[in-house]
């Protein structure tokens, strides 16, 4: 049975972190704007957004790296204002590993625990234990530059689990591993978890690592959180035209909304009229409305079916452009007769041409409103 490192004893907060109208700057930019989150105890969350969207800062605050420039950052319940890095329960897992190249496995995991003047018993049994959590124990006399990418990983998870942390901070853990070995490591990453029970903040710019490995997630754009929720509320039901177009792939189509207590019609500029989820009248914007149409909620047919009218709301002529072959999938580029064009995603064994007529339909539910810009 695989060990287990234990949080502090006497944690009954709900919460193991918490930010507060967390402001940074740096110079004359602002990089993180009126921040707000709560994160779990004992959750897997996941901070996602493009480079550049202040995710990293806001962990390296969490982390005690950086100070905010206003805000209150509470980590289990207790303010962490003027508390340095190596004074709070946390760990960091950089995605570069920073391990000590002249130093061994198990020295490397040691490292921090000798500063602590920890004695040699406790140090070789929660060395031990670290390693052996990773699967790392038959590696600890090898040197950083005789491990692969992802053994170097784990040897980080292991350095950072060793000082049994409260919160374990992720920056890009997998980043720099190549895509079959971060597949691997994103279901040992969530296995090790669970298994600990102690919370995990991730930040990431990598969509499907946040979807898989997540309990929740907050998407960030130019330094403000722009959603927060579970893997299946940000990709099903995105609130903003940004969450949707930067979560997995989606058609966005941009009109204006007439509503009636039976049905609710969209209009884009080209004449295209969508049908979508009744909406109230004080959720329709003078300015607009933009809609989310995720490309594997469309159904394409190279003829009309019998009933195809009948069973979806929206059923339109158009032309195939395009198709990309991605193994089970093939993505097909359809442009309607109005000119909008929409990504469609098709199981691999229905091969469609390029200059194939084809009819395109759609549920009404399947048409995500999102709240104006």
């Amino acid at each position: 049975m695989a060990p287990t490192i234990s949080p502090p004893a006497n944690v009954t907060t709900t919460l193991d972190v918490e930010l507060k109208d967390v402001v940074k700057t740096f110079g004359e930019e602002t990089v993180v704007q009126g921040l707000n989150l709560q994160i779990r105890q004992g959750e897997f969350f996941s901070i996602l957004g493009p480079s550049g969207c202040g995710k990293t800062t806001t962990l390296r605050m969490i982390a005690g790296f950086e100070t905010p420039t206003s805000g209150e950052l509470h980590i289990q319940q207790q303010s962490m204002g003027g508390v340095p890095a190596h004074h709070r329960s946390v760990n960091t897992v950089f995605q570069s590993y920073a391990l000590f190249n002249h130093m061994s496995v198990w020295d490397n995991v040691a490292f921090g625990l000798k500063i602590k003047k920890v004695s040699k018993l406790d140090l070789r049994q929660r060395v031990g234990e670290a390693l052996k959590l990773v699967q790392m124990e038959s590696f600890a006399k090898r040197y950083p530059s005789q491990l692969s990418g992802g053994q170097k990983q784990r040897v980080a998870l292991a350095r950072a689990l060793v000082n049994r942390p409260a919160v374990m901070l992720l920056d890009e853990p997998l980043g720099a591993l190549d895509l079959k070995l971060r597949k691997q490591m994103q279901v040992e990453l969530s296995n090790l978890h669970q298994r600990l029970g102690i919370t995990f903040i991730m930040v990431t710019h990598d969509q499907e690592e946040a979807l898989s490995l997540s309990d929740r997630i907050a998407v960030m754009k130019d330094g403000r959180i722009e959603q927060v929720g579970t893997p299946s509320e940000i990709y099903e039901r995105p609130t903003t035209a940004f969450v949707a177009d930067f979560i997995g792939d989606t058609n966005l189509l941009s009109g204006h909304c007439k509503s009636t207590d039976t049905a609710s019609l969209l209009t884009t500029a080209s004449g295209l009229e969508v049908m979508l989820p009744v909406q109230e009248p004080s959720a329709i914007d003078a300015h607009g409305l933009n809609v989310s149409i995720r490309p594997e909620k469309i159904y394409l047919s190279p003829q009309t079916e019998h009933g195809l009218t009948s069973r979806y709301e929206n059923c339109y002529v158009g032309k195939v452009q395009h198709t990309l072959y991605t193994g089970p999938h093939i993505q097909c580029i359809i442009e309607l007769t109005t000119g909008e064009r929409l990504r469609v995603l098709q199981p691999n064994h229905m091969p469609y041409k390029a200059g194939s007529a084809v009819y395109v339909a759609w549920a009404a539910s399947d048409c995500q409103v999102l709240a104006p810009h």
